[in-house]
């Protein structure tokens, strides 16, 4: 892990990675579940429509390593490919990282409760043998299979608790978070675009705390504390 992205351009960006776009713009034709970010993109539309794939070509990567996915399981892995493709309103909790494939990454973003705990409901019985999916592959046939002595067993014995799932699944990306959907304080997976995009005003949160030179990203308490205090004209 290297330094964090540039303070001021913390909003309405897109990560340096291998399919993400240099800026946001409109994309009229965005698919299936990325519609809502159709407005202001980081992806193209060909990236949308690979996104929705079982095996997708953007990364050789198949959900179904432990055989067929329950669909109310897979539409979640939809939305945080989407999110993550997508988003342009992430900048606040971007890394730059020494990786082959992308020279920046998002860490511990603070994914609202009600679609973390919706996740793990819906994807439960669903079966892997990893508990972080971003390393550990066996990629010898092109894509990944489940590594030599591990187990297909259900989601719930790998992810015991939804925060183990959101949290581990890709090495701490998300932050399981105890605030609410709607709340400005956390990261919507999903949300209605005719009600406008609600990420916005949680990154400008964020950024603005930042920007007032707190802690390094993660530490969410303080982070709160300090927007909070500017929002009441405490700090000059």
């Amino acid at each position: 892990m290297c330094s964090a992205r540039a303070r001021m351009d913390l909003l309405n960006v897109c990560m340096d990675a291998k399919h993400h776009k240099a800026k946001p713009g409109p994309e009229d034709k965005l698919h299936g579940q990325c519609t809502p970010w159709k407005e202001k993109a980081c992806c193209s539309v060909s990236t949308s429509q690979e996104l929705h794939k079982d095996t997708s070509l953007l990364y050789n990567f198949t959900w179904e390593h432990c055989g067929k996915m329950e669909p109310a399981c897979k539409r979640h892995f939809i939305q945080d490919n989407c999110l993550y493709e997508c988003s342009p309103n992430l900048g606040p909790w971007i890394q730059e990282v020494n990786q082959s494939w992308r020279k920046e990454r998002f860490l511990h973003v603070p994914l609202c409760k009600e679609d973390c705990q919706q996740w793990w409901e819906d994807c439960r019985t669903s079966y892997t043998c990893k508990n972080n999916w971003q390393r550990g592959w066996d990629w010898t046939s092109g894509i990944n299979k489940c590594p030599a002595g591990t187990t297909c067993r259900t989601f719930e014995t790998y992810f015991p608790t939804p925060a183990a799932l959101c949290e581990g699944l890709w090495s701490h990306s998300y932050q399981a978070s105890n605030y609410s959907r709607g709340s400005g304080r956390c990261i919507q997976m999903w949300f209605n675009p005719a009600q406008g995009n609600p990420n916005e005003e949680v990154a400008r949160f964020y950024a603005m705390a930042l920007n007032a030179g707190a802690l390094p990203r993660g530490v969410e308490p303080l982070l709160l504390s300090l927007a909070l205090m500017l929002q009441l004209g405490l700090l000059g």
